[in-house]
């Protein structure tokens, strides 16, 4: 089994409810849910929704403050309107903006928002990684 591989990334959340409304606004569709937590399915891996107090009592930290925005989660798209119309679905649901999508430095185009707990996400459309037809990112091979 391969160790460079990341199969499950639980965000922790104020309040399950509204992150779970937030989340669905954009059509993420819940694989298993309960009270404290809920898991959707993605390309080969998860993406859970935990309450703060709930996941650090899980982490063996109760009572730890959880923090947020020290990190990225990102969607590629394949063109500018596609990233465009990312961020305004999550802005209309919820999101603040924090970059609206722009031309960068690196070839690309891309913006970002934080959800309702401050998670990160960046939308991007990189023209040096080409997607799947499934949306699944697998980097090209470079000359080294």
């Amino acid at each position: 089994m391969t160790p460079q591989r990341v199969t499950l990334i639980t965000l922790g959340v104020a309040d399950i409810v509204r992150a779970r409304a937030f989340y669905e606004a954009l059509g993420w569709v819940p694989a298993q849910a309960m009270d404290e937590v809920a898991f959707y399915q993605m390309h080969g891996a998860v993406l859970g929704l935990f309450d703060k107090a709930a996941l650090a009592a899980d982490q063996g930290r109760p009572g730890a403050t959880l923090g947020t925005g020290a990190m990225t989660l990102a969607q590629n798209f394949t063109t500018e309107a596609e990233v465009d119309a990312a961020f305004e679905a999550a802005r209309t649901a919820g999101a603040t903006p924090l970059k609206v999508p722009e031309k960068v430095f690196w070839g690309g185009y891309s913006g970002y928002y934080a959800d309702p707990d401050g998670h990160v996400w960046e939308v991007a459309m990189n023209p040096f990684w080409p997607l799947g037809e499934d949306g699944s990112l697998t980097l090209p091979d470079q000359d080294r």
